[in-house]
């Protein structure tokens, strides 16, 4: 059976972060990125979050990482 890459690992990620921070408000993109050596997901944002609202830092041991991006619109 062939080992997951670390891509495959952190695309996984990315589905079980769609779900995880769907409740999370502003929430505009979920793409992956690398950090160094390391594959991470990069989360877009339309706005810096509420002090009160907990995002994850990582994803099935993926790291996380956030970006105020403003809000996304179709061309």
């Amino acid at each position: 059976m062939p080992t997951r890459t670390p891509i495959d690992l952190a695309r996984a990620a990315k589905e079980h972060a769609k779900k995880a921070l769907a409740k999370v408000p502003g929430v505009v993109g979920i793409g992956l990125t690398k950090i160094n050596d390391q594959y991470a997901l990069k989360v877009n944002l339309e706005a810096e979050l509420p002090k009160t609202v907990r995002a994850p830092l990582d994803v099935d041991g993926v790291p996380v990482t956030y970006a105020v991006t403003g809000p996304i619109r179709p061309r």
